[in-house]
């Protein structure tokens, strides 16, 4: 008998959706800071590299937590596991509304993260478990939309929340979903017992590499384009800190008897496959996400709020893509949803390429659209792929490893854009800057009849450099979303070798 016989298909998607509801509001704390940083800086007097932290120790909290879900609902059940971190991150977003400094501020947004980050796999193995056939594609579209919108919409709430009240309600607005999901989800999430015994026999050892591997990478991956990589003497420390424990922990995963993330599970094609295009949707959902903001920002000089209006349609058009995407998804193959997915992803990217300094709305509306659809078609087909065949005692492991892949992908897309960024502008200012001869008409237009010692003459000068430096980071701009779109021709072209995908029925309670 199915461990959820007992629940009724309303009850059913109830529970669901309310478990839904807490991976929503935690996947849109991780961008809902991003347009109110210096907001909340100006707040609790804390400079710039002080207040990226509100970012950082999210994210870092986050990435480590994720693959150890799979072996903490098995200690304490999916059930428990879900609700108590539904409270401890209900409580942690008052905490962080109230913070009264900045570092009470880093360390309640590393323990909301924390919390936060534990709920997200479970939602992906409840829905195996909840549902089968055509009920199970829907449930993986839904989740495939939540896993891309979240994030999307961060930047837009966070703008308008900022704009319209204060910053502290950036993490208000959790308090009454939260409180929600945690009474709701206790009540008819029952599909596993906790089993405590684990704790004896855990893999501590483990558990402790894969913390230190990932905390320090995420930091290294977070910091490193600010301070020159490995020029800097603490990056260097957590840069070879985290290679050391990384190649550890995978030895660990590999050889112990019962090893706190399954590694073993990379050995089916379909999985390994599936965690790659899980990575490099990462890099282009939280790449596109960091460079289209900050160049409305930088750029075009718009507000947070303003920002949030001009990314909005990127949401609009994936939840518009939805019911298209659950209707093509009982009748056509997954694999070729997924390549169209990824195709358009990268049709998109290349749409960004011609980006010029006058770009606003109108001219993002294409190229974000085209993004929206992808997002859907990509995410939602390799949930059931990567997922869909693997045995219920493999799910819950398996399913944070999968996570893992989409947040690592995300971290190393944004330190990889913000080190082209760094980089390329130099590069491209120069290469401008080489044209501003004496030779050039436009700059002996701009300069004639101006004496070469005069107030004038050095205001043009100031504004030749500015007009050079803006086309210089446009060009760089582009730059970076031709890298992305390289990384997803390749995963495009790698969708043919998963193997199709009969999703099973759902587990007897055998199975558990």
């Amino acid at each position: 008998m199915s461990p959820v016989a007992h629940l009724s298909p309303g009850q059913k998607i109830f529970a669901f959706a309310s478990m839904c509801l807490g991976m929503f509001i935690a996947l849109l704390d991780i961008q809902i800071v991003s347009a109110s940083l210096r907001d909340i800086g100006g707040g609790l007097s804390a400079g710039a590299d002080d207040t990226a932290w509100v970012q950082t120790s999210y994210l870092i909290a986050e990435i480590v937590v994720i693959p150890l879900s799979g072996w903490l609902s098995r200690v304490f059940s999916t059930r428990w596991l879900f609700a108590a971190s539904a409270a401890g991150f209900t409580l942690t977003s008052l905490l962080c509304g109230m913070a009264w400094d900045i570092q009470s501020m880093i360390w309640f947004r590393a323990a909301q993260g924390f919390l936060g980050g534990s709920m997200i796999p479970m939602v992906f193995t409840t829905a195996f478990v909840f549902f089968e056939g055509k009920q199970r594609v829907i449930a993986a579209a839904t989740i495939g939309a939540i896993a891309s919108l979240a994030p999307t919409l961060g930047p837009t709430l966070g703008g308008w929340i900022t704009d319209n009240y204060s910053w502290h309600w950036l993490f208000f607005i959790n308090l009454v979903p939260g409180a929600f999901v945690t009474v709701a989800v206790p009540m008819l999430v029952k599909i596993d017992d906790p089993d405590l015994s684990l704790l004896k026999t855990g893999d501590w050892a483990g558990i402790a590499l894969i913390a230190i591997f990932l905390g320090c990478l995420e930091y290294t991956l977070e910091e490193g384009p600010r301070w020159n990589w490995l020029e800097d003497d603490t990056i260097r420390a957590t840069a070879w800190t985290s290679l050391v424990a990384g190649l550890l922990f995978v030895w660990r995963g590999l050889t112990a008897a019962h090893p706190v993330v399954d590694l073993r599970a990379l050995r089916e094609r379909n999985f390994a496959l599936g965690c790659f295009f899980s990575f490099v949707t990462g890099i282009g959902l939280f790449g596109t996400i960091y460079l289209t903001p900050l160049f409305l920002g930088r750029v075009e000089g718009y507000s947070a709020l303003q920002i949030g209006k001009a990314v909005l349609s990127t949401g609009i058009f994936q939840i518009l893509t939805i019911p298209v995407y659950s209707m093509l998804a009982n009748r056509v193959d997954l694999r070729w949803l997924l390549m169209f997915g990824l195709l358009l992803f990268t049709i998109s990217m290349f749409e960004f390429t011609p980006i010029t300094h006058d770009w606003g709305a109108p001219q993002l509306l294409l190229p974000q659209a085209l993004r929206g659809m992808g997002q859907q078609f990509a995410v939602a087909p390799t949930v059931t792929l990567t997922l869909g065949s693997l045995p219920p005692a493999r799910l819950k492991q398996a399913s944070g490893l999968f996570n893992l892949m989409r947040n690592l992908g995300g971290a190393m897309g944004i330190a990889a854009c913000a080190t082209i960024l760094n980089d390329r502008t130099n590069l491209h200012f120069f290469r401008l800057a080489e044209h501003l001869t004496p030779a050039s008409e436009p700059m002996n237009r701009l300069l004639d009849g101006l004496a070469p010692d005069s107030d004038a003459y050095t205001a043009a000068l100031k504004s030749l450099w500015q007009l050079t430096f803006r086309e210089a980071q446009t060009m760089t701009y582009s730059d970076a979303f031709y890298a992305i779109m390289l990384c997803f021709i390749v995963a495009t072209v790698m969708v043919p070798l998963m193997r199709k995908v009969q999703p099973p029925k759902a587990p007897s309670a055998d199975a558990h």
